[in-house]
């Protein structure tokens, strides 16, 4: 960078994002004073915790490191997760669908697709317990030669609205996220599959370190807008993949920051770094400082 231009200058004309991918934490650099006031709270995705001990423990050592909220998973222990959270007073950012992996809405096998709709409805129940407004879903996954995108499609909408009249009846929603299974790794086809199920009480959980292996964060928050419910936090290098903290890897963090400021977003940051990450209290510390640096981008 030429000398002759200030670091603030090279920031506010959107040079920084040039380097960004080699040096994400330089454009994260700001005076206190230039900081950012955005509604976004920090939690954790419970399944990411990598610090020893019981649920009770456990959510101390994340309320300690500056945490608000956690994402447990769906089919956990309820009073055991009830009375961490009464406890710690961190808050039900989220549930996460325990068996949709296991139990895929788009199964060729209907009494699997059955199961995986029974799974959900139990998501749905915890998050209403915890106090939770969405439950993650993962919609289905395409198998090369025995799942289709069409079949993945249209099974998994057709799964999901059998669950919204119990989603509606709780008051709890169903946000569904983007991952690595095949299926919507473009934001207008998000649209096409919200669109397809057209109800109020299904949204989308982005995940933004999952959709840079197709194209970048901040292409597909306009596109989804304001059905974007709840957001994953996670980095991702071409290089390292996952395996990669906070603001070292090829997010850009300023133009997605912005990009959700243009939808008006505010709510929760759930972190899904890997649980190596967050072994120790000084883990716990760190990320919750790297999220904090983030949202004041």
């Amino acid at each position: 960078m030429p000398e002759s231009i200030s670091r603030r200058e090279f920031i506010r004309t959107g040079g920084a994002g040039l380097l960004l991918g080699a040096t994400g934490a330089f454009a994260l650099e700001a005076r206190p004073s230039e900081r950012k006031s955005r509604n976004i709270k920090k939690a954790i995705m419970y399944a990411t915790i990598g610090y020893r001990g019981s649920v009770l423990e456990q959510l101390r050592a994340v309320r300690a490191a500056g945490f608000e909220g956690v994402e447990p998973m769906s089919h956990m222990n309820r009073d055991e997760v009830l009375k961490a959270l009464d406890e710690t007073g961190l808050k039900a950012a989220s549930v996460c669908c325990a068996t949709h992996w296991d139990k895929r809405l788009s199964d060729p096998d209907e009494e699997v697709r059955r199961q995986g709709l029974e799974g959900l409805k139990h998501a749905l129940k915890d998050a209403k317990v915890y106090g939770a407004s969405s439950v993650l879903l993962v919609p289905g996954k395409v198998i090369k030669g025995r799942v289709t995108y069409r079949d993945c499609f249209q099974r998994s909408v057709a799964e999901i609205r059998k669950a919204v009249p119990v989603a509606e009846e709780l008051g709890v929603k169903i946000a569904v996220e983007n991952v690595w299974n095949d299926f919507i790794t473009e934001p207008q086809q998000a649209v096409e599959f919200l669109d397809a199920i057209d109800s109020k009480y299904v949204g989308w959980h982005f995940d933004i370190g999952n959709c840079i292996k197709f194209s970048p964060a901040e292409t597909w928050i306009p596109v989804i807008g304001k059905r974007i419910l709840k957001l994953h936090i996670k980095e991702y290098s071409q290089f390292k993949r996952f395996n990669v903290r906070l603001l070292e890897g090829d997010d850009h963090w300023p133009a997605i920051m912005h990009a959700l400021d243009e939808i008006g977003y505010e709510g929760w940051g759930i972190s899904e770094q890997p649980d190596t990450q967050t072994r120790t209290e000084v883990g716990l510390k760190d990320l919750s400082e790297r999220m904090g640096r983030i949202f004041a981008t």
